[in-house]
């Protein structure tokens, strides 16, 4: 069976990278060698794989990684800590329930 995953990686600049791969470990590295110079993260290295997540079918990681790169930083820090309160908090809509204290 065939896996995709969806990776966030902190990066040196301490903002969040989230893709989406079938090689999680390759990736990774990629990421790290700094394959790609245009690519977001080559600027930003060291990084560090975060979270993750495996799919069997790749359009969930695909809509996982969209969903997530809609995410603000605390919520994907929420996410990585797995902190389900402040998850929750954090997708509240600021115009309906205000800013979080």
């Amino acid at each position: 069976m065939k896996l995709y995953f969806t990776y966030i990686l902190l990066c040196s600049d301490n903002s969040y990278y989230t893709g989406m791969t079938n090689d999680i470990e390759r990736r990774v590295e990629e990421h790290i060698q700094g394959k790609k110079k245009s690519s977001y993260t080559y600027a930003r290295r060291p990084v560090e794989l975060k979270w993750f997540v495996t799919c069997t079918n790749p359009s969930e990681a695909i809509k996982i990684e969209k969903q997530i790169k809609g995410w603000t930083h605390r919520k994907k820090k929420a996410l990585i800590e797995e902190n389900a309160k402040d998850l929750i908090r954090f997708s509240k809509n600021y115009k309906e329930f205000g800013k979080p204290k």
